[in-house]
């Protein structure tokens, strides 16, 4: 897989900068706008939604302002690399009030509270959507003017639904992930192919899924670990549906596994290195298997650039499962889990 973390730096460092315009708006709020109090503390943002990306991750506060902290893709104008950095939220720039981000590897997505798509970071493949490969270091508009009711970016592409349920994906095509039956890579964004009527899409590492209404689920792109779900490991161009007959309410896809919950019973497939599929096992599974626990769940979340999963039941108890290296999985150990265990409190 690509690793677009020692691409951005590069490009930034060779002077792309003087391309990209960066033009600042005065106007746009460059710290928390929470009041300092008497002692010069900064009150807590308040957020609504976070999106956690590779090495960065980014939220739209109460006040519908985006904010972004860690490596890349923070969307706050910074002049050189080493700038691109923040232990803490830092303002995104522009002055837009954003209904929902997404962070993904090296770049970020979000939609506008008018519904329109606007993205930043590395766009080496387009990720940007903008009809261009010149790297972001604010938000710029996705080409087309399309109001999205539904927007998620992957590792290096990113997907949206309109309001009329029609997906459009833009960015790395290299597997077909972008379901348009091409393995170009188009700036702007293309029309999944198909004519499914899509509720919302989800851009994983080199795959996507997608839902309609009824929770028929599809998935394209690349199938090595048999994460498209359609028993076979057979890369797909355009949208096919899962094996098996199920209709996920909820759906969520990782790098190499996808996962989802139908009826308070998560279903998770394909690569099962460290157990992130839940299912007792290592083995990749080429179509949906029960996660073995017998808990009811509202809810699942792969990880997006790893090999773990989490979900919230419907008690909202906090469960994890797979690699557990850096002590993931919240259960006090390193210990990788191959069914769900729960999250300790303190």
């Amino acid at each position: 897989m690509k690793n677009i973390g020692r691409i951005l730096a590069p490009m930034l460092a060779a002077g792309l900068l003087g391309a990209l315009g960066c033009r600042e708006d005065p106007e746009s709020p460059t710290a928390p706008e929470s009041t300092p109090t008497p002692s010069t503390a900064a009150v807590p943002l308040s957020f609504r939604q976070v999106s956690m990306g590779y090495h960065h991750a980014c939220g739209v506060t109460t006040a519908d302002r985006a904010y972004c902290w860690g490596d890349g893709a923070l969307g706050n104008g910074s002049t050189a690399p080493v700038d691109d950095y923040s232990t803490k939220p830092v303002a995104v720039v522009g002055g837009l009030s954003f209904r929902v981000v997404s962070a993904g590897h090296g770049h970020t997505c979000g939609l506008t509270t008018d519904d329109l798509a606007y993205c930043w970071g590395f766009n080496g493949y387009g990720n940007l959507g903008d009809g261009t490969r010149i790297t972001r270091l604010q938000p710029v508009p996705v080409a087309g003017g399309r109001h999205f009711r539904q927007l998620r970016a992957g590792d290096a592409h990113t997907c949206a639904v309109t309001w009329s349920d029609v997906a459009f994906c833009w960015g790395d095509n290299t597997y077909g992930q972008l379901g348009d039956g091409t393995t170009h890579g188009p700036l702007k964004p293309v029309r999944v192919a198909g004519g499914l009527l899509l509720r919302r899409v989800l851009a994983g590492g080199s795959h996507t899924c997608g839902s309609t209404s009824g929770g028929r689920t599809y998935c394209w792109g690349d199938n090595s670990y048999g994460q498209l779900g359609d028993g076979t490991i057979t890369q797909r161009l355009t949208p096919v549906p899962i094996h098996g007959g199920l209709f996920f309410q909820q759906l969520s896809t990782g790098y190499h596994h996808s996962c989802g919950v139908t009826d308070h019973r998560a279903y998770c497939w394909g690569r099962n290195r460290y157990g992130a599929l839940g299912d007792g096992t290592f083995t990749r599974r080429l179509t949906p298997v029960a996660v073995s626990s017998g808990l009811l769940f509202a809810s699942v979340n792969t990880s997006g650039f790893g090999n773990s999963t989490c979900g919230v039941t419907t008690g909202e108890r906090a469960y994890c499962w797979g690699s557990n290296s850096r002590g993931q999985l919240g259960d006090g150990s390193l210990t990788d889990r191959l069914t769900p265990v729960a999250v300790v409190g303190p």
